[in-house]
Formats: structure tokens, sequence, C-alpha cells
């Protein structure tokens, strides 16, 4: 062997791990600056989970902040108490896991004894472990036909070191000298795949200084200091030395010195080798930052746009019932269309395997993107049967989406059993039975109990002590007078505002008398119920634009006026918190999706006639950022989305209140309006007394139409007039509607056969809509009024005059005094006619508008003024729904919904 060694010497070059550590991070600054010039909202982060307080470990840890903040990389450093469970370790992982502002999650090894480092590691998402420890990442290795997310830093740098000194790889025979899960098991799968010829070497394998012998390419990471000797390597052999080794030195300051798994003097004999230190070592590190970057980038580019996966459906002629077309088609699991969406886990909820609630976090974390296209969907004034909105609004959606290849979202109203509260109006009788019962002693120990003898005000109560200016930070502070303000609502029960409410339609309950019950003897009242989709609450859902703001909306409430002519609020009652929490869930918008699987939000369902008749800002809000494009980015007709919401009833009801409720709360200014008419009902409001199959549409049906499409106009947006075909309709009427449309001012006017044919019906539609958005106009959106009913009355509905009650009269002077005169106004009138009448036919001008009653919803942000015969509970006809509705007890199928 030494003759072996004096034969053929050699000086073998030093593989210099230091050098190219530098220029790959050199690199990756350039790559990172580059990507973010493109994509402003690029950046990549790091996470470093630290257990404990290990002083080299802290060095490690402040090595790569150092080097992350050299490239462009964010970096964080977690760190947590060494005494910490591992269940609780679990949860922070989980949490981290889940925060889609971090690309990469390293655990700082090692870590102290109870807790399992294998366990650990296998907790880091695959897809988030950029030191590439985990089974996933590394089981991949051993595969041809897949990559793992990402290669373990070490080995990687290795194959790095030899890439950059060109040293062929193919053909060879390597040798690897230890197994372990981080270096030598996935080196010899990494080098097996660059098609070198692999043995696997180990503590326990018989003879292995011959295999080193024969080792073309030889990678050493066993641990032990110098176990491969000199005279072992194979002249002209590469040698990677992985080891970093303290051996005891005089000569040294701290009294050794770093060696590696073999002996320097190898370099003799080999044509290349790695030194220690200065050698593997710095590319570890190196290869790490670079996964950060690399996750970060597959990050984004995975979630900068919305996926289109389109589910086929299946049209039949004659159509089928809308129940048997939405049992025979198969939706998406919701986790996929969240997946779609880009949705992180933490982001929704699932409930069931079709339906999930996602969370308001989607807005912080995509607050910089553009938002896509905004588009309303509103009608004319229907038939009892209606007119289709909702269909236009799928049906376009689907159009969008599974024929246009455009992220789009539809967003409509829940039916009214969604977010219910059916004992809100109890707390108010509540607190005037307990009231007119108890003095004032008994009712503030009440209020205030002593616990373990001390009294407390509720953070609630602050906020009345606050509104009374009693300036007090204990009960036992407050005088007998400030006690008595205090505890004394005294509500006035000929003036309770709130009324309970129901999902369903019973007008017997319209108007009852409550408190007949003997324990209640004297406080009896009149009151009534409202149906659900009317109370306050729903409407404050649909206009808060986040849980802080719902939460305060909810406290400024008001319920009832005191005998002093106060407003009295859910905060002076106490309740805000527990509404709160009630309602905390509620205002997460519910992700569903079309039949042809566009992603749809179903949230909140405010009455169109006593509320606003509009979906939530929260679910348009979502969406727009979810199909819109990343800050900084250019925005282009190939990469817009759109986002198709619906207002109730036609253009002069929940349109305008889209407009001038809606947009004031969410600042959002719509794109387009859809405006839905069909021929069955421009014939109805023609003045003709009856719909008759056959009778041809004549031009002076049409009015109503232009009505509909000049209100539009007045707030300076484009409207599309989409023609909902019937098979009874003629080619000439719809002929017809479309040329009175388009001489009325309308955009466009397109029919659309979207009911038979679903998206395929309404392709027409989408072009249309889409040509109108990419139009270059500067957008020429404004409000229509100052806050009044009159201009309402005159512009929108074109009355002559406008009428109050001597009760209007009265709450118009209350409500003056208590500073509501200034707030938006939510008229409640009749879908059927731009009137109060519902007789009143086609579009008629000069009529006088009768105001029988105001009221105020404070929370919700306006005040809605009782149009004529407007109930706010609505009662079943002769023949209700009910008596086609059955279940099939034997398959469980439902019968005679649609």
């Amino acid at each position: 062997m030494a003759e072996e060694k004096t034969a053929s010497p050699t000086t073998g070059v030093r593989l210099d791990g230091k050098a190219i550590s530098e220029a790959v991070r050199l690199e990756l600054k350039e790559e990172v600056a580059a990507f973010k010039k493109q994509h402003p909202t690029f950046k990549p982060k790091l996470m470093a989970i630290q257990v404990g307080a290990r002083s080299d470990s802290s060095v490690y840890i402040r090595q790569k902040s150092k080097a992350c903040n050299e490239i462009g990389i964010d970096f964080e450093h977690v760190q947590l108490d060494e005494n910490i469970q591992q269940a609780e370790l679990d949860a922070r992982l989980d949490q981290v896991n889940n925060d889609p502002s971090v690309h990469g999650i390293i655990v700082q090894l090692p870590v102290p004894d109870h807790l399992n480092t294998k366990h650990i590691v296998h907790s880091i998402l695959p897809e988030k472990d950029v030191d590439g420890f985990h089974a996933e990442n590394i089981g991949h290795l051993s595969k041809r036909a897949t990559e793992p997310h990402f290669y373990s830093c070490t080995p990687l740098g290795c194959i790095e070191i030899l890439e950059r000194y060109n040293v062929e790889i193919a053909g060879k025979n390597a040798v690897v000298v230890g197994r372990s899960d981080i270096v030598g098991s996935p080196i010899s799968m990494m080098l097996t795949n660059l098609n070198a010829t692999v043995t696997l070497c180990h503590s326990r394998t018989d003879d292995i200084e011959s295999k080193v012998r024969g080792a073309d390419i030889l990678v050493v990471a066993i641990g032990k200091a110098e176990f491969v000797k000199a005279d072992w390597i194979k002249p002209g052999a590469v040698v990677v030395d992985v080891g970093m080794n303290a051996k005891d030195d005089a000569t040294k300051k701290a009294g050794y010195r770093w060696v590696g798994d073999v002996e320097a003097s190898a370099i003799e004999r080999a044509s290349y080798m790695t030194p220690v230190p200065g050698g593997v070592g710095p590319m570890t590190v190196a290869m790490l930052l670079r996964n950060v970057v690399t996750s970060a980038k597959r990050y984004f580019e995975e979630t900068s746009k919305v996926k289109i996966v389109p589910s086929a459906l299946t049209l039949l002629d004659p159509v089928p019932s809308d129940i048997a077309i939405a049992s025979a088609q198969k939706p998406k699991l919701i986790a996929q269309v969240a997946s779609e969406l880009n949705l992180a886990h933490a982001e929704f909820e699932p409930y069931g395997k079709h339906t999930a609630k996602v969370t308001l976090d989607v807005i912080d974390r995509l607050k910089d993107n553009s938002n896509g296209r905004y588009i309303v969907v509103t009608g004319i004034s229907p038939t009892p049967l209606g007119e289709g909105k909702s269909t236009v609004t799928i049906g376009l959606s689907q159009a969008l989406y599974a024929h246009r290849n455009k992220p789009t979202f539809a967003c409509v109203r829940q039916p009214s059993q969604g977010p219910t509260f059916g004992i809100k109006g109890a707390a108010v009788d509540a607190r005037f039975f307990h009231e007119n019962t108890q003095t004032d002693t008994q009712l503030f120990n009440r209020l205030c109990p002593k616990k373990k003898g001390v009294r407390k005000f509720a953070d609630i109560m602050n906020r009345r002590l606050q509104k009374l200016g009693i300036d007090k930070a204990t009960p036992e502070e407050l005088t007998p007078e400030e006690i008595s303000k205090f505890v004394r609502l005294d509500i006035d029960k000929d003036n309770i505002m709130w009324r309970r409410v129901m999902d369903t339609n019973d007008r017997f309950l319209r108007e009852i008398t409550i408190g007949e019950a003997a324990t209640e003897r004297g406080m009896s009242r009149h009151t009534g119920f409202d149906i659900t989709v009317a109370s306050e609450i729903m409407a404050v859902l649909a206009l808060a634009t986040s849980l802080g703001d719902m939460r305060e909306r909810l406290g400024r409430m008001v319920v009832a006026m005191s005998k002093q002519g106060e407003p009295v609020t859910c905060d002076d009652i106490g309740i805000t918190g527990a509404l709160a929490v009630l309602m905390k869930d509620a205002i997460n918008p519910t992700l569903m999706q079309t039949l042809e699987g566009s992603p749809v939000f179903v949230h909140a369902g405010p009455f169109a006639n006593i509320a606003h008749g509009n979906s939530s800002i929260v679910a348009d809000r979502i969406a727009l950022k979810l199909v819109g494009v990343p800050a900084g980015e250019l925005v282009t007709p190939e990469n817009s989305g759109y986002v198709v919401t619906e207002a109730g009833f036609g253009a002069d009801i929940g349109f305008e209140k889209f407009v001038n409720i809606k947009c004031r709360a969410s600042g959002l200014v719509p794109d387009a309006a859809v405006i839905v008419a069909t021929v069955r009902a421009l014939k109805m409001h023609g003045g003709g007394p009856a719909v008759v199959p056959g009778k041809p549409l004549a031009d002076e049906d049409l009015p109503t139409c232009a009505g509909h499409i000049e209100n539009v106009g007045k707030v300076g947006i484009p409207a599309i007039v989409a023609i909902n075909a019937f098979s009874t309709d003629t080619p000439a009427e719809l002929a017809l509607v479309r040329k009175l449309a388009l001489e009325a001012g309308a955009y466009d006017a397109i029919p659309a056969h979207l009911w038979a044919k679903g998206g395929a019906g309404a392709v027409d539609l989408a072009d249309a809509v889409i040509k109108c958005c990419d139009r270059q106009e500067e957008s020429q959106f404004k409000f229509l009024y100052d806050d009044k009913i009159e201009t309402i009355a005159r512009e929108f509905y074109r009355a002559g005059s406008v009428s109050f009650s001597e009760q209007a009269e009265k709450k118009l002077a209350e409500f003056a005094r208590n500073g509501w005169d200034k707030m938006p106004v939510c008229m409640a009138k009749t879908q059927y006619s731009f009137s109060a009448n519902p007789e009143l036919k086609c579009a008629p001008e000069g009529f006088d508008l009768p105001i029988r009653d105001i009221r105020a919803s404070l929370g919700a942000g306006f005040v809605y003024p009782l149009c004529g015969a407007m109930q706010t509970l609505p009662g079943l006809p002769t023949r209700p729904c009910f008596y086609d509705i059955d279940v099939d007890p034997e398959t469980g199928d439902i019968k005679g919904l649609f």
C-alpha cells in the first residue's frame, strides 16, 4: 500500500464549499430581488423553532438569521420553554403549518430528551420541510417517477459541490459511508438517481476498507474522527468528507481542532477533496436558503391564480326538475374547492363533505391583491313567480368559469334559516319585568353581585357608565343617585322597538300581546314577530366588515326608548358580547359550489323589502381578493377574475340599496350591472291583467324595463340586460326586448337560456360582461342621494310626492332629536311596482308615495320607512308549496321542491 502511494502520488484540488456557498447566496439574493421586482408581494419566510436555550443551537440560529437577511428572506425565531410538553409543541407546529406566510419550518435539533424528535420531524408539513427530513421527502428519493418537495440540505450541498466542479457522476462507482436519515441514506439515493453505481456502507459493513478502495466517488458521513485512512483512497478518487469532529490539540487556543471523518492527508491521493472546515459545512446553510426560496416561489406560483376545474354537466331534454338535476350531479369535495381557491388549511372549516366556512383572515392575507371585476345582478319588477335573478347569477358564473376559463365567484344570500337568534326579544322584556318588580338596591345587587366579597363591573357595564357620564371604577363608588341611573333603563313598554323573529310565515304572529301570565300581571304589552330575514341582526351581519365591526354594530342596536325619550341599546342591556359570541361563526361566509364546479359564497339573507336585500360585504370582499391579481402585477383581460353578486328584487329596490347602502359601507365599486328581464314580467307590468301564454309582447309592455335601465344609469354603471328566455317566448319577442333595451341605453341585451343549458346557455351573456368590463373608460359611479327619502322617491320611483302618516311624522321628529335623520335610508316597499301599490303597473309617474311608519336600524346603519301596506312578516297563501313536498321513506329522496 505504501508502495502504491509512493508510485502515484497526487495532490488533489480542494473542493471549496465556502466559496461555492457564497456564490449560491449571491445568486439567491439576485433571484429573490428579480422575482420580487416582478411580483412585489413576494416575501419568502423561514421560521426557526428552538426549544430551550442551548448555546450551540442559538449560534446556529443566529447564523441562519444573518444569512436570510442578506438574501431577502424574512426570518422569525420562535424560542419555546425547554419544559414545553409534546402536545403544546404539536399545537404550535400545527399553527405554523397552517400559516400561509411561512414557507419553510425548521426545528433546531437537538431537542430536550422528553420530546420525540422523530415525531417532531414528521409533524412538519412535507411542503414546508426545508430541512428535507420528513419521511415523505426522503421516501420520494427512492422513486424514479416522483421527486420530493425538498432534498436534505447537506446531501444537496454535496451534490452542488460536485456539479460546480464538473465532477462526472454518471457511471461512476460511488461509496457512501454512513447511513443516517440526514446524510448517508439520502445522498446514496441522490447519487443513484444521477446514474452512479452506489454502495452504502456503515459501521457493521464487513471489510469496509476494500469497498472504500474501489470508490471513484467517496462520501463519508459516519461521525468518527479520521475513520477513513488516507491510504484507503483510490488514486484520483473524489472525496466528500461530511464529518466535523473536535480533536484534542494543545497547540490550539481552544485546546482542539476540527477534523473530518477522513484523514486530511487523503488529499494527496484524491483528485478532489473537501476540506474540514470550509467544505460541506457552509453548503448546508446555503442549500437550506435555496429550499426556502424554492418553497416560496412554488407557493406563490401555485397560489397566485385560482385553479379552474369545471364539473361536466349533462344536459337533458326535456329539462328535469331542479332537485333531479342537483341530485344527479356529483359535486367536488369542499376541500378540493378550497384548494383550487388556494385557501390555507386554517382559512376554512369544513361542515360535512360539500360545505365550509371561510375565515375573514383571508382578507388580511390578500389585502394587497387587486380586486376582481365586480358584477351586480339585479332585475326588473318581477311577477310573483320570480324572474330568475338567482338563476342568472349562477348561470353567468358558470359560463365565465367553465366556458370562458375565468376565475369566478358567485355571491348570493342564504335562506332565512341561517344565523337566527330567537331569544333576542326576551332580553328586553326580561329587563322591563325586573325593573318593575325590584328596588334600585335589589337591581344593583343582582346586576353587580358580590363574588368572594368583591363587586365588579362587567366590561359591557363600563360602556353604559361612560354613556351616563359616570367616571367610577368600582360599584362601591356609586352614589344612590348614580346607582339608580345605572340600573334603571326605564323602558317605555309602549315604545319597545325590538320584535321577535322566526323563520316561517305566520300572519297571526304579526301582532300579539305578551305578558298575560299571572307572574307578569300588569306588564302585558302589544308587540309582534318579524321574519328572520327582516331582523336588524341579519342586516348587521350582511353589512359588517369584520368581527369587531359587527360587535360595534350589535352594541348600537336600539331595542326600545326610555320614558324620557332616550334610546336603549344592546350595550345598555348588556347583551352585546353574548350576541357577538353567537354570531362569531356566522360572520364567516359559507363556501359551496355550482353544478359546474365554480365556487359560491352563500352568506346572509336580509330581506330586500325591509332591509337592504344583498349578501354580505365580507363574502364579496373575500371573493374579490381570491379572484384578484397579486399587488404590483398588471391587471389584464387575460388574468382578470369576476365576482357576480346578486341584489334582491328589481333595480328600484335591491340595486338601489346595493349602491346607496352596501357600497357606501364596503367602499367597493361595481364594474357592471346585469338586469334580468323576462317576457312574462314585461307583459304583466305592461298593464295587462294576467300573463296569457301565446299573447305576443307589445311595445307598450316595455317601459318597466326601460325604467330600470335608466335607474342603473343614474348611478353611472353600465347596464347589460339578460333576457331570461322561457320556452314560451318567441324569437320576435326576444328580438323586440333586445332592440328596445338598447334604445333605452343598455350597454347590451342578450337572450340567455341558462335554466335549460346551464353555463353553456349564458356564454353570450358572459362575453358581453367581459367586453363591458374590458372597456377603457373611467368609472362614472356615484351615489344617488344625500340620505333623503324624497330623493329616492323622486329619482328612482318617479313619484310626484311623498306623504307621511301621523306616526311617521312623529318618528321623523324623534329621529331628528336623536340625530338619526342623517343616516342612509332603506325604503321598505312592494317589489311589484315602482310605487307602493302593487297594482300600479308599467312605469308610473307623478304618484304619491305613502310612508306609514319609519323604523331605525342603528346597528345596521340605516333607517327604514315602511311604504304603504308593506309587512315585516309574510303570510302563507291559500295553497302553500308544502302540499307538494315529501320524502320517499324507502330511498330518502326528496320530492316536490322544484
